[in-house]
């Protein structure tokens, strides 16, 4: 505990590769936050060199900033998890190498959380994408495990997690490292928090996430194998029609992006699980070439939206 006013000691992981001006704004972001607690920020370098100049270690401050190297399976999962294992504060919080936390963030989820309740807390967000901003802020309504499966909340985003170290080790565990190329794997920790005591949601939108530079966009051979990897996790996918046609259709405009001829047999069995899921209809007119899935994602991207 800090020795201000008691407030909970917070660890904040940052995984990071070749990302090196980001990776100081998004640290710099962190240790500035006005909380009377000790914020001790752990960057985890997955696959690359660890920077020791970002070390800061003053013994007499509130504010710490650690170095390490990812020991764990290579890729953002493995880097989150060497992050949490490093720390041992009481709250352990998030943010990805390319986001900004924004002034009275953590102070107003670390009090959400002392008020009990649900062990993990979420707040809104900025995106910023090609030059526009649009704000997301999620509703506990939506965070709800059933609503999430059907509709994956982009608000609800990893670098607004604040989350007690007890209940991250046990009920809703660490970071899936088996998922293929880590990719979802905030969306599957996510799923899991949900069911093991659900959120706070502190309903401003106090992160500002930079899209464009995502490492999985575009990955879509990659994106194809971790869908069927959450579908075969989740029996949450396979119980609700709409949450299952969600990434039936997400699986086939990866399919129809790669060019796959199985697209269309995969478009048509999602419209077979729900007439009404969009993605079916988008990935048929990619796999049709009447127009490209980089110009769909971009569309999509401008509006706050994932496909």
């Amino acid at each position: 505990m800090s020795r201000h006013r008691r407030l909970p000691d917070v660890d904040v992981v940052i995984a990071t590769h070749d990302r090196p001006v980001l990776v100081r704004e998004a640290i710099a972001a962190v240790v500035e936050q006005a909380y009377d607690g000790r914020i001790r920020c752990i960057v985890v370098f997955d696959r690359s060199t660890p920077d020791g100049d970002l070390v800061r270690a003053d013994s007499g401050d509130d504010r710490v900033v650690d170095v390490i190297e990812n020991h764990r399976s290579p890729g953002l999962a493995g880097a989150r998890n060497s992050g949490v294992l490093e720390g041992n504060g009481e709250l352990v919080a998030f943010c990805d190498d390319d986001d900004v936390w924004l002034p009275g963030k953590l102070d107003l989820q670390v009090r959400a959380l002392l008020d009990g309740g649900p062990p993990t807390c979420v707040t809104g967000i900025e995106i910023d994408y090609a030059g526009t901003t649009t704000t997301r802020v999620p509703t506990a309504a939506a965070l709800e495990l059933r609503n999430l499966v059907r509709r994956r909340v982009m608000e609800a985003h990893p670098s607004t997690v604040v989350v007690r170290r007890h209940e991250l080790l046990s009920t809703i565990g660490l970071v899936d490292e088996e998922i293929p190329g880590s990719y979802g794997e905030d969306f599957d920790w996510m799923i899991r928090a949900a069911a093991a005591g659900g959120f706070h949601v502190v309903p401003e939108p106090l992160v500002r996430v930079r899209w464009g530079g995502s490492q999985f966009s575009r990955q879509w051979a990659t994106i194809v194998a971790a869908i069927d990897y959450g579908l075969a996790k989740h029996p949450a996918f396979r119980e609700d029609r709409r949450a299952h046609a969600r990434l039936l259709g997400r699986k086939a405009f990866a399919l129809a992006a790669l060019g796959d001829r199985t697209a269309l047999r995969c478009a048509a069995r999602t419209l077979r699980t729900s007439p009404r899921e969009p993605r079916a209809y988008l990935a048929a007119l990619v796999a049709l070439h009447v127009v490209r899935a980089e110009r769909l994602l971009d569309l999509a991207h401008r509006r706050g939206h994932g496909i």
